[in-house]
């Protein structure tokens, strides 16, 4: 089969499906802050749409009173990731570092976890769903990673220890 053939065949056989694309009218009242609040912490996050449609999620982290993380959470209709081995971010953050989370049934008391770094710029980030690891409050499970066929909730979570202001801009999250 000639290269140029191939590539064609590659390119529309690559599939991708959105999770959420944020737009000037997307309904973002279903996703859901969680601080540390809900341990005795002061952490606060807030989350909203800026006037070019960007979801912001921005706050404080705390250390005080055992503080120190602030999350923002969609949960959504069970999707299928048998087809996909990627999450592609869209996102601008403030030079810190964020989770990206996800949870196979919205019931499961653990997440499969991926860290991801941030610059003052928009960028594109990439990341393996069979690198995410499975973690609750902090501490890695002897479990393998992600390797489940869907998911119901992703999340993203800053909390590095401490005491800062945050800011991320999140353009899409699509599964590829």
């Amino acid at each position: 089969m000639k290269p140029i053939i191939l590539l064609f065949i590659l390119a529309t056989t690559m599939q991708s499906a959105t999770i959420f694309d944020f737009n000037k009218t997307s309904n973002v009242s279903i996703w859901k802050i969680v601080d540390d609040v809900v341990m005795g912490g002061r952490s606060s996050g807030k989350f909203h749409l800026d006037k070019e449609g960007n979801g912001i999620f921005k706050g404080r982290i705390s250390l005080e009173s055992n503080s120190g993380f602030s999350s923002l959470r969609y949960r959504f209709n069970q999707t299928s990731t048998k087809q996909y081995s990627k999450i592609i971010l869209k996102v601008k953050g403030d030079g810190e570092t964020y989770q990206f989370r996800v949870k196979s049934k919205s019931s499961d008391y653990y997440s499969y976890i991926a860290y991801f770094n941030t610059t003052k710029d928009w960028e594109t980030i990439e990341l393996s769903l069979s690198d995410m690891y499975p973690a609750f409050r902090g501490r890695k499970l002897n479990k393998s990673n992600y390797d489940d066929e869907s998911i119901e909730e992703i999340a993203f979570l800053i909390g590095n220890k401490k005491a800062e202001a945050f800011k991320l801009e999140i353009d899409s999250i699509v599964l590829k």
